[in-house]
């Protein structure tokens, strides 16, 4: 088999791939045998019919059609690893050469035009000079840190004046459209000022008291009727107060390892100055990556950004959005961010290539332990989804190319806006950097992601189940558009021709001993 690339743009080939007969004759001899189990010829069993009488039947040209049909993915698929091209759209497919079905030689020639990944120069990525905001924990981080840590521990007390924000109600809920009640739920627990239920919840319950209720207009978040606008009434049939233990040594061994306030205050000072290194960390990663961007120019492909468009406005989640969803602006936004998600993925990728950047096992594991805690999931059930859905190379990709910013960010020159330089070796080096590295193309099942034992070994673990901020140390995507953005497809052409040619960190907290808040 032969095949040749023709350019036509920094993200588009041609591929011409010439299949000769003696490649194409093993499709057809199977093609023979799948037809031959089919028709039914009197005298001879399924399966065992001639070829001549096949021929006869349903003649030869139809064999041969058959053949390319089933024989096409194959070559394109070879013809793709051949030249080396990285695919990212679906390939339109040409053919202009079969058999002649009268003879026993010839040959297939096809040509298939798809969108490909293109082909970057890396500038100069050492050095690179980044100034970011001096940073430094104030009494007031401290004194928020500690309070946080106290609210875990308060107790709600029940108090007869109306709501203000920060108190615990306890709520019913009826949600209206139009003169149709569509929603209801009781008993449910509310913090005013938390955000987590209807927008325009903290303004109507603000001032109510016990028994009290008020109606607001809202959009359904959820549910069928999510996106549509209804009136909600809601009853507070309770108020309750948080109350805050006082900080000493009786709470600090309550809510700490530590055994006097005094240790407690320390390590929470500890942790708010590591929590500001880290923000000075991810403004220097993010303002490194803006200017790899602007260093580097990346043809973004049509073709990507419209199947992104197609999955974020068409998809069914996107039918129930409401009809602010899908507007200019918001398609604009999508755009922008598809691009920018395609620009940085191929040129971190680039530079993991260039600094032969590897993932290990433990790496990988700590990445999917992390991600299964937002998704509220089991970390081997996280592993498995991700094996069925065939997105572990992707998963492998995503960790590679958040070491690789990270290098990047490991040659920068990084100064605050006194001039002083900034220390973040902690922060480009996450632990197991040194262990053995395992690429995309090793990982195919889920045990090879997570074993069971190692699993649970990591969830239990206080570092993966707080999730590093290691683990964010390169976080390239924070668009909407993220992930999908260029994934690669090398899906093979779904029909041949006919017979004819075709025209064409949080850091740390302390470790609880005992329960929290109660009621």
């Amino acid at each position: 088999m032969k095949s040749a690339v023709e350019t036509l743009s920094p993200t588009r080939v041609k591929l011409t791939v010439e299949v000769p007969f003696e490649e194409l004759k093993p499709s057809i001899d199977e093609a023979y045998k799948t037809i031959a189990t089919q028709v039914q010829v009197p005298g001879f069993r399924k399966g065992k019919v001639p070829t001549q009488l096949i021929d006869q039947r349903v003649g030869r040209g139809y064999v041969i059609e058959t053949a390319i049909n089933d024989g096409l993915n194959g070559f394109y698929q070879n013809a793709v690893q051949e030249t080396g091209v990285r695919p990212l759209s679906r390939p339109e497919v040409e053919i202009t050469e079969v058999p002649d079905p009268a003879k026993k030689d010839g040959q297939l020639t096809f040509s298939v035009e798809l969108d490909v990944r293109p082909e970057i120069e890396l500038p100069e990525y050492k050095g690179l000079e980044v100034t970011v905001e001096p940073v430094e924990a104030s009494d007031e981080d401290i004194q928020k840190a500690m309070d946080e840590l106290r609210g875990r521990f308060g107790t709600l007390t029940a108090v007869d004046r109306p709501a203000q924000d920060g108190d615990f109600l306890t709520i019913d809920l009826t949600a209206s459209v139009g003169d149709e009640e569509v929603d209801s739920a009781q008993d449910l627990s509310y913090q005013i000022g938390s955000g987590t239920m209807l927008e325009g919840m903290d303004e109507a319950v603000t001032g109510l008291s016990t028994d009290e209720d008020a109606t607001f207009e809202t959009k359904l978040a959820g549910g069928e009727h999510a996106g549509a606008d209804a009136q909600v009434k809601v009853v507070v049939k309770a108020v309750k107060e948080r109350e805050l233990p006082e900080v000493d040594d009786e709470f600090a061994q309550l809510a700490s390892e530590f055994d006097t306030a005094e240790e407690l205050r320390a390590d929470l000072t500890k942790q708010a100055s590591e929590s500001k290194l880290m923000d000075q960390g991810v403004e220097a990663r993010d303002k490194v990556l803006d200017m790899l961007v602007e260093l580097v120019a990346v043809p973004v492909p049509e073709s990507v950004v419209e199947e992104q468009l197609e999955q974020h406005f068409n998809s069914e989640k996107a039918a129930g959005a409401g009809e602010d969803h899908d507007t200019e602006e918001h398609r604009a936004e999508i755009r922008t961010n598809t691009e920018r998600a395609f620009q940085n993925e191929v040129i971190l990728d680039a530079v993991a290539e260039k600094e032969e950047v590897g993932v290990s096992q433990a790496e990988l594991i700590d990445y999917i332990v992390s991600t299964a805690g937002q998704y509220g999931m089991e970390p081997n059930q996280f592993a498995q989804m991700l094996d069925q859905s065939g997105q572990v190379p992707m998963i492998v990709g995503e960790v590679r190319r958040r070491k690789a910013l990270a290098k990047v960010l490991e040659y920068a020159t990084v100064t605050d806006t006194n001039g002083a330089a900034v220390d973040l070796s902690e922060f480009v080096r996450p632990a197991g950097d040194d262990a053995e590295t395992i690429s995309a193309d090793d990982v195919e099942t889920e045990q090879d992601v997570v074993d069971a034992d190692q699993a649970t070994e990591a969830a239990e673990a206080p570092e993966a189940a707080e999730a590093p901020e290691a683990a964010e140390t390169a976080e390239v995507v924070e668009a909407e558009a993220a992930g999908d953005a260029a994934a690669e497809t090398e899906e093979a052409p779904k029909k041949a021709a006919k017979k004819a040619p075709a025209k064409k960190a949080a850091a740390k907290k302390p470790a609880a001993k005992k329960a929290a808040a109660s009621e």
